[in-house]
């Protein structure tokens, strides 16, 4: 894989983990009891950064590699199908065990796009707060095997 790519992947890579360090303060008040309107909405952003994060990830390695990018109204979701598939280019970027947990991300994304912050549900949230941190290490470890054999 190219070094210039490889570097722009780390450095990614580098900006999720500064998310999730700031991020643990409102974490920890998380384990605590559950988070008000303003916590709720903050932890929506987090949520939704880390996968915009990811799947950053994705489209850098997917202009390199891959022969174009998905396109039209459901690029998202075919860009996240595309990234636990393998091409005639590449291996696949995760695997396939991470698909359901990395999906309910994909899916945070587009429902926090498409509602207003009082609408928020902590129900709906916290599995997917309190797995960040354990998915983002093997996603990690994915991206890193990924690199050293492409």
């Amino acid at each position: 894989m190219d070094n210039a790519i490889i570097q722009k992947i780390q450095f990614e890579i580098e900006q999720i983990d500064e998310l999730l360090g700031e991020t643990s303060p409102l974490f920890d008040l998380c384990k605590i009891r559950e988070p008000d309107f303003v916590e709720k909405c903050g932890i929506a952003l987090i949520l939704q950064s880390f996968y915009n994060g990811i799947e950053k990830i994705m489209l850098l390695i997917m202009k390199n590699k891959d022969m174009g990018l998905p396109n039209g109204i459901k690029w998202h979701k075919e860009l996240f199908d595309n990234a636990f598939k393998e091409t005639k280019n590449r291996t696949y970027i995760f695997r396939k065990e991470l698909y359901e947990q990395l999906n309910d991300y994909l899916k945070f994304r587009h429902l926090i796009r498409h509602t207003y912050g009082f609408q928020l549900k902590w129900e709906r949230m916290k599995n997917i707060l309190f797995d960040m941190y354990p998915l983002w290490e093997k996603i990690k470890e994915d991206i890193n095997i990924f690199t050293k054999n492409n």
